[in-house]
Formats: structure tokens, sequence, C-alpha cells
């Protein structure tokens, strides 16, 4: 199965060769690297690797909190290959070619490109956080297909892209499409030992970036997803 793992390390040589050598030891195929972050001295880096149905992730887990300055941040199943560059543009362009069904398009490609389990478009009333219990009233436009029902969402005005962290619920991404009370909601289930990691600022920041093109590509588009079917004339 396809495996991420996230992993913060001190950002020196060498480093990031202890912790390959010891995936590779423990059963672990590398098959791609992604640098998230790296910043006084530490470096934070998500890891995509082939692993043993059969094997224990315990015992990576181990040989990586052997190595010094070495921290474990998350291990979570992986949906679908590893993520390319220009797969972004593939996929605003798969929403221009089809716009009327480019919101579906967007929220069914989203988690393959940022190893979630799920995402929902939602439409929620502009008071949203103001009134308790208002994430109930969200009305989901258009769903993943491993999206629970009704999916857990977090009470909280999309003004902004975030990253959203709540007890005993998924780790959740927002962004924001800019109309219509739409708001593309991305979340990885933390369920389990070990645990999925939170979205991290550059993962919230591409998915604010695929919403804001989407949302210049689709335009009035957006106000239909949600609304209500008109009835035909009898």
């Amino acid at each position: 199965m396809l495996l991420r793992v996230r992993v913060t390390l001190p950002d020196r040589p060498g480093t990031l060769g202890q912790v390959a050598r010891t995936m590779g030891v423990s059963g672990a195929d590398i098959v791609q690297v992604v640098v998230l972050e790296r910043l006084g001295g530490r470096a934070v880096d998500d890891f995509t690797v082939v692993w043993p149905g059969a094997a224990r992730v315990e015992r990576l887990l181990a040989g990586l909190a052997a190595i010094p300055g070495v921290r474990v941040d998350g291990v979570w199943r992986a949906i679908g290959a590893p993520t390319t560059s220009g797969q972004d543009a593939e996929l605003l362009a798969q929403v221009a070619a089809n716009p009327v069904d480019g919101v579906a398009t967007l929220v069914d490609a989203v988690p393959g490109l940022l190893a979630a389990d799920w995402a929902v478009a939602a439409v929620v009333p502009v008071d949203w956080a103001s009134r308790t219990g208002a994430a109930g009233e969200a009305t989901v436009g258009y769903a993943s297909w491993r999206a629970p029902v009704p999916p857990p969402l977090p009470e909280v005005t999309p003004l902004r892209a975030r990253a959203i962290s709540v007890a005993a619920g998924p780790h959740v991404a927002v962004a924001p499409f800019g109309r219509a009370g739409l708001v593309l909601v991305a979340a990885r289930e933390c369920a389990g030992t070990p645990a999925a990691a939170a979205f991290h600022a550059t993962e919230v920041d591409r998915l604010a970036q695929l919403v804001r093109a989407a949302a210049v590509i689709l335009g009035d588009r957006l106000d239909l997803v949600g609304a209500p079917p008109v009835a035909a004339n009898p």
C-alpha cells in the first residue's frame, strides 16, 4: 500500500540520507520526497512510500525515532499515485473544458492531490460561525466518493483559507471560493495509531490557489452549487 510519512528533521547534510536508509531497512520503498518547509535549521518533509501490507508500521517508527533530532509527525494511507508537477494545471484545464461539472471535478481530485481522505463543496450561511450549531445548516453541494454522510464540517466562517484540527474530528483544510457562501473542505481522518498529520501551510496554500483559479473559471456557475432544482412547468 501507499503511505505518506511526514518527518521533521535537522536541516543538515547527512540527516536526510539517514532517514532514507532507515526507511529502506524497515521495508519502505520511497517513491517521492516533498520538502514542505525549511526554517530555523529544521525541515519538514513528506515521504511517499510503498509499504508491504503485512508489515507493522511500528518498526518504521522505531527506526526513525532512533535518529537524533528526527520526529515523525504523521503516517497515513495515501490515495492514488504520488503527485507530480503539472497536475494542478491539468486539473484546472479539465474544469475549464467541462464547467458544468467543474466543481465535481475539483472536489473529486483534491483528496488525491493533498493525500486527504475526502472532500466536499459546502454552501454555508453568512453567519455560520455566529450561531450555535450552525455547522449543521451547511448544504453539501458535492461530495467526493469517500465523504461520510453527513460530513463533519468545522464551525468556522470560511473568510480565508486555513487548516483546522478539532478534538475527535478529522484534520481539515478549508478554502472559500469567494462567492455564494461556497467553500471547499478537504479532510484527513486522524483516528488510529499512527495518525495522519494536520494540513501544512503549503498544502493549504495549494488548495487555496486551486479554488481561486477554479472560481475565476466557473464564475456565475458557482451560484448554482447546492441550489434547489427548478421545478418544470406543468
